[in-house]
């Protein structure tokens, strides 16, 4: 979610703009942390409240545990001990222990660090010398402790001041402990999820054969590395037994099984990352030349990719990952001097799973069992759709449901990530986002009435003239023959708050989760929230997203306060759309983790089991939506 804030509906006047001066009292030089705590999206990408694995003290935990994963990776400690205490966050690890002389700055100036080179640390995750320090900027406490050899320095922080420093001697193992607390007057109000903590733990012991990493006294172990991943995230029985190669610096796993798509786990030098990069893609071109050159058939890749679930892991000297917040890998070779990932990859697999083929002849006969099947059934798609692909073909040319944008997420445009499509229900809410939407990223696209649901449906399904509503978004999104395809960055559900939106909303879901779930865990798919609340008074609007925002604000404005309750998209006009669907947009994006069972989440919300759904929600209602009800 965005940070919590009001938007304010204000207009500076000519006379304001006028009196606006630009001199040398304009420049401001930040010093020490300061930089980071104005502005920590540059750095761990947003705060958050906790809901989204990708929120700001989900990272500071990671750039903590990083740097004792690079000690555990350079033979140094093989334990590392993590706990947390209602906010407060300790990591101890054993390794070297930061140097007491440097102990300070490596925690507090930016830029300062040992993975400048590949001396101290090779093929590591931190590059910068940036992580650390951020944590300590955004915490409101922080303490670093290095111990070595009998002697032990503490160096404690309050929002990146220095606030005391001591020497002692200790009898502790040499290491390095870090305690930080994230500063809640600059996060939202925040509870950690530990389901995520969780996964993030089990991705560091899969790539880290021989770590233990205690959490909360819970040890976490792998002794087979990513085998293990793919046997605790696979939601069904696979095809076959997993497929598990490795050497030095590449480790891969795969298999099939029966479901949509592909689910592809990608990590770079123990990095999850989860938007892919030139190894991911290595990966799949890999897999698919290597199986097209064994059986000697030019198959469909799309047909070897369905229901195909695999991990790839490499270790690479010096990488370039996609902001501090490294969710995409941006390098080319293994190292300086070094091959292409590209061919490093496509030489191993393709030597090894030859091998691995002929000489398991019952697996190589499952798997082109499997890639026959998946191309019957797309050829029986292509021929029983065939007028209604034609259809849609040129219904697509003037789909009258999309408005589009000038800018897409395909094109080689530097605002190609901001690129989004809103999916609303009715002329009314469609009209006035169009009206106020920014034309250049921001398309629209409209739904009439409820879509189907195809919880239990076939993609052959999809093509009959009832569903031709989601045909024609399928299309408008440009994901039926690959995701790869997907024009617009952000895929955006906007529906009313309202039993009939929440049940479209579900519908939509349903659809994306049934037949797109790569699209879901790329991290493409957001709900918009929208207002509950404009409260106002002779100057100024605020819109407001639940009643304690709307509280808030009546108590600060006083007796004048005016408060409208929205209770559609229709009902909010295009000049108050602009409040919203612009910088200050507030999205909630859908995460799938690998550890989702999808086929569980799709029958437990959309299926027949209307009782015991029925009792979740009772027991799992907001109180804020109960307050909303209640003021209406």
């Amino acid at each position: 979610m965005a940070i919590f804030a009001w938007t304010k509906n204000t207009k500076m006047s000519e006379n304001d703009i006028e009196n606006i001066k630009y001199d040398a009292s304009s420049i401001i030089t930040l010093e020490g942390l300061d930089a980071v705590r104005l502005r920590p999206g540059m750095y761990i990408g947003k705060l958050g409240d906790g809901t989204d694995p990708a929120d700001g003290m989900y990272v500071l935990l990671k750039e903590v545990v990083d740097n004792s994963i690079d000690e555990f990776a350079m033979g140094n400690g093989k334990v590392i001990n993590i706990s947390i205490e209602d906010k407060t966050i300790t990591v101890r690890d054993f390794g070297r222990g930061i140097p007491f002389e440097s102990l300070e700055a490596a925690v507090s100036v930016l830029h300062t660090g040992a993975k400048f080179d590949t001396k101290t640390f090779k093929k590591s995750v931190g590059l910068n010398g940036v992580g650390l320090k951020a944590v300590n900027a955004l915490s409101s406490d922080f303490k670093a402790q290095s111990f070595r050899d009998g002697r032990c320095i503490s160096v404690l922080f309050q929002k990146g001041k220095k606030v005391e420093e001591k020497e002692e001697p200790t009898k502790e193992k040499n290491g390095t402990l870090i305690q930080f607390t994230p500063d809640q007057t600059l996060f939202e109000p925040f509870v950690y999820n530990y389901d995520f903590i969780e996964t993030l733990i089990k991705n560091y012991s899969y790539l880290n054969i021989g770590l233990t990493i205690n959490l909360n006294g819970q040890p976490y172990k792998s002794d087979n590395g990513l085998l293990d991943l793919l046997n605790d995230v696979i939601d069904e029985e696979p095809l076959y037994e997993p497929i598990h190669l490795s050497c030095k610096d590449l480790e891969i796993v795969f298999t099939h099984g029966n479901g949509n798509g592909d689910n592809i786990f990608s990590f770079a030098n123990g990095q999850n990352t989860i938007l892919g990069g030139f190894h991911a893609a290595a990966f799949k071109e890999a897999i698919v030349k290597t199986l097209k050159n064994y059986y000697k058939k030019d198959f469909n890749p799309a047909d070897i990719r369905q229901s195909f679930v695999g991990a790839i892991s490499v270790k690479i000297e010096g990488p370039d990952f996609e902001g501090q917040t490294k969710v995409k890998l941006g390098t080319k070779y293994m190292s300086k001097d070094g091959p292409s990932i590209s061919k490093y990859v496509g030489d191993f697999i393709g030597t090894e799973l030859d091998n691995y083929l002929h000489k398991h002849l019952d697996v190589a006969e499952i798997i082109q069992k499997k890639i026959s099947d998946s191309e019957k059934e797309r050829i029986a798609n292509d021929s029983t759709s065939k007028k209604t692909r034609a259809r849609l073909k040129k219904a697509a040319i003037h789909n009258k449901k999309l408005r589009d944008c000038k800018i897409h997420y395909t094109d080689k445009h530097e605002n190609a990530s901001d690129t989004m499509i809103f999916i609303t229900e009715g002329d009314s809410a469609s009209g006035s986002i169009t009206k106020s939407r920014n034309a250049s990223t921001q398309a629209v696209f409209s739904l009439m009435g409820k879509p189907f649901n195809c919880a239990k449906a076939s993609k052959k399904e999809l093509y009959k003239e009832k569903n031709i509503e989601l045909c024609l978004l399928q299309s408008a999104l440009n994901i039926e023959d690959d995701i790869d395809n997907l024009r617009y960055n952000n895929v955006i559900i906007a529906t009313d708050a309202d039993v009939d939106g929440m049940h479209i909303r579900l519908l939509l879901l349903t659809f994306f989760l049934k037949f797109y779930p790569g699209l879901v865990r790329a991290g493409h798919l957001y709900i918009l929230q929208t207002p509950l609340f404009r409260v106002r008074d002779k100057k100024s609007n605020y819109y407001c997203y639940n009643t304690e925002e709307k509280d808030k604000v009546a108590k600060k404005i006083g007796k004048n306060a005016e408060i409208t309750r929205f209770k559609g998209l229709g009902e909010i006009s295009p000049d108050e759309f602009k409040g919203f669907i612009g910088k200050d947009i507030r999205l909630e994006n859908v995460t799938l983790t690998g550890e989702d069972k999808l086929n569980d989440i799709i029958d437990f919300y959309m299926g027949k089991n209307s009782d015991i759904r029925l009792n979740f929600i009772r027991n799992n209602l907001r109180s804020d939506i109960n307050n909303v009800e209640e003021a209406q």
